[in-house]
């Protein structure tokens, strides 16, 4: 496949002016429009990446089949494509949510192809296990997925403002609400099957890349616990808990996303 042919498959967006190239990877029912806050303050300094996950805003749908993707394993299989047909070495991968998971295992498979991880608001698994506390019993996750069977609008317009989590400011629920909409419901009822019902705790011990682990310090949809697991769990993480509430921070405070970012990463502040 030519590079191309991947641009197209994903949707890929390239900005910036060379250096070190950063991926930024969306969460579930968006797309790389939430990073519009985020990735403009690394143009200076990087070559930016940013493109859809298959089945999301403006990547090729034609490649979405239920059959091609049965775990969050085989949308690692397409970051690592795209990061080796569209990148010239190791990247800094971004990742929101479900797409922080999915950036680690990619790197699990091919640590070749990345030289940071940059994990926001990650679950490795969303489900209460015993000490293990991810946020959710079984039966919220049944009940979140039969909601979007049965009445994804209605779903949408719920779940929203709980992500989000700034009542203070309803104009950014009003964005993740109005990107759910634009997501087949189909296909966002099945990715959401994957994300909630999947448990990658015992794939965090063997990737060995650099990891920041970011985790806002009031998030209904990955709980600190969560985040605090990843970053012991991964023998190469650490943690930073932002004093800010919410599931999406690179949306309702990107500003401090941007800090935590460029100080990890080590990248300059441009010149204004």
């Amino acid at each position: 496949m030519s590079v191309q042919d991947v641009s197209r498959k994903y949707a890929v967006t390239l900005r910036g002016k060379g250096g070190v190239p950063i991926v930024f990877a969306h969460g579930l029912g968006c797309d790389q429009t939430m990073w519009k806050d985020v990735a403009p303050a690394f143009e200076a300094s990087s070559q930016v990446i940013l493109f859809d996950l298959i089945g999301f805003g403006n990547s090729d749908h034609s490649c979405f089949s239920y059959e091609r993707y049965q775990s969050l394993a085989d949308y690692a299989d397409d970051c690592i494509e795209l990061i080796e047909h569209v990148c010239s070495e190791p990247v800094i991968f971004v990742g929101h949510s479900v797409s922080a998971m999915i950036g680690v295992l990619a790197a699990g498979k091919r640590p070749d192809l990345f030289r940071q991880l940059v994990l926001i608001g990650p679950s490795p698994c969303y489900v209460n296990d015993g000490a293990y506390q991810g946020g959710f019993n079984a039966a919220d996750i049944e009940g979140l997925i039969e909601a979007m069977r049965s009445n994804y609008l209605g779903w949408t317009k719920g779940i929203a403002p709980l992500i989000m989590g700034n009542p203070e400011r309803p104009e950014l629920t009003a964005v993740l609400e109005e990107s759910f909409c634009r997501t087949d419901p189909d296909v966002a009822q099945h990715f959401a099957a994957l994300t909630f019902w999947s448990d990658n705790r015992n794939d965090l011990a063997s990737v060995t890349t650099p990891a920041l682990v970011i985790q806002c310090s009031d998030d209904v949809i990955a709980p600190q616990s969560a985040g605090r697991y990843v970053a012991t769990q991964m023998p190469n993480a650490q943690f930073v808990e932002l004093k800010v509430t919410g599931h999406c921070p690179h949306v309702s405070h990107p500003a401090e996303v941007i800090e935590e970012i460029r100080c990890y990463a080590g990248l300059p502040i441009p010149l204004s």
